[in-house]
């Protein structure tokens, strides 16, 4: 399965791709416009690479068809996980990673917002070689008993922004807290933020976003 991709460069013949996955029932659009809200101020030239979900029944909404990483069983997120749509999407993102460093990236950054962010973790920490960074928004860790044991070690120092609205009413902070402190019993460097918000991003969240970017990819 290869994504379909909308592309954005910050300049020319970028270094530096970050792949940014969207959440449930959106598309690649929706992430496109924070892009030039992000201060990349000292960083090198960037393309965004915004993929698009395949179209699949989402049980939890009836079955409806929609854009999803993968199903959603349950309306407590992570009960009866869809294992096998979590993996199906993982190798349509190790395919995109593949093709953004034959493209010449020298550095790939995994982000995603919601399924994106679940998508970005379930990816990167099982990813064999090694990332510049995991941007993880308003999600969760899925298959979070089988990620000790799959992890690659490429990615044990690979740095972890996560951050979630306290006023969250589709993924509980609780839940983001869970995954959190499981990334720091794991041994990852986490950098954690919460924001007086629901489930959606702020200014002040875009603002930190664009802090820890250039910290990580400053030249």
């Amino acid at each position: 399965m290869t994504l379909s991709t909308i592309k954005l460069e910050t300049g020319a013949h970028p270094s530096v791709s970050i792949i940014w996955m969207h959440g449930l029932g959106a598309d690649g659009n929706d992430f496109v416009p924070i892009v030039k809200e992000l201060d990349l101020r000292g960083c090198p030239a960037i393309r965004f690479v915004f993929p698009n979900a395949p179209h699949i029944p989402v049980s939890v909404n009836g079955g409806y068809v929609m854009p999803a990483w993968y199903d959603i069983r349950s309306g407590d997120i992570v009960s009866r996980e869809d294992e096998a749509g979590l993996r199906v999407s993982q190798a349509a993102i190790e395919e995109l990673i593949q093709i953004e460093q034959s493209g010449g990236a020298r550095k790939i950054i995994l982000a995603g917002f919601s399924q994106g962010c679940a998508m970005a973790l379930q990816t990167g920490l099982r990813h064999t070689g090694a990332l510049s960074g995991l941007l993880c928004l308003s999600g969760y860790l899925p298959l979070n008993q089988t990620v000790e044991k799959e992890r690659h070690g490429a990615n044990q120092a690979t740095p972890i922004f996560m951050a979630h609205g306290t006023a969250d009413p589709v993924i509980a902070i609780a839940r983001a807290k869970q995954s959190r402190d499981l990334l720091i019993q794991l041994g990852y460097p986490i950098e954690w933020h919460e924001y007086a918000m629901p489930h959606t991003v702020c200014m002040e969240e875009i603002v930190d976003i664009g802090n820890w970017l250039r910290k990580v990819l400053g030249e």
